[in-house]
């Protein structure tokens, strides 16, 4: 039942994650998600059979200290933005924001849950939301191509380095599976800290 909870919670995650991009981009003045279809909450738009079933689950079953997944990425068009840098820059940040607002949101109501009526038994719920928002955050600030903190950092780096970073994410698709492999659990450190910060509660 824990594993079908973490998943449903993932799922729905990642689903804000992508639509905060969309949302953000026709913002700027790209309308490619809208007209896409997915602008919306419904999650069978946006699953990933890999990364928003099978990957998790597989995680959740292996007792991986750290629960990751994606959906399929919503389409925009960085041409139409109106501010091409800084518009592409807040689109890869609006996905982690979304993230981290859900984290916080969830994470005091966690923290001031004895003075408030949260129904018994919502704490792990709750608790989950927390967990699984802020490891969103934390995978897709590593800046390895197509995740969202290489897109923040090739907008921060001068524009001269583009061709590197361009022959740099060729490979990255072979960059996450090493980094998921071997290295996706150093970021549990983090991931504890941040959860004590927000919710008062030790891991």
């Amino acid at each position: 039942m824990d594993t079908i909870f973490y998943l449903i919670i993932l799922i729905m995650s990642v689903v804000i994650h992508e639509i905060s991009h969309g949302f953000t981009a026709r913002y700027f003045g790209d309308h490619t998600a809208y007209f896409a279809g997915r602008l919306t909450l419904n999650p069978i738009r946006h699953l990933d059979l890999f990364g928003s079933v099978l990957l998790p689950a597989l995680l959740v079953l292996t007792h991986s200290p750290f629960l990751i997944g994606w959906a399929k990425p919503v389409p925009y068009n960085p041409d139409n933005l109106r501010n091409k840098r800084w518009g592409e820059l807040a689109v890869a940040a609006a996905g982690v924001l979304a993230n981290i607002f859900l984290a916080v949101f969830f994470g005091l109501i966690l923290r001031f849950s004895p003075s408030l009526p949260v129904p018994a038994g919502f704490s792990f719920i709750i608790s989950s939301i927390v967990l699984v928002n802020l490891a969103l955050a934390l995978f897709n600030l590593v800046p390895i191509p197509p995740l969202d903190g290489s897109k923040i950092l090739f907008n921060l780096l001068p524009v001269a380095s583009r061709p590197f970073l361009e022959k740099f994410e060729r490979y990255s698709l072979y960059l996450i599976i090493i980094f998921i492999l071997f290295f996706s659990s150093y970021l549990f450190p983090a991931l504890a800290f941040l959860y004590r910060l927000i919710t008062g509660i030790s891991l």
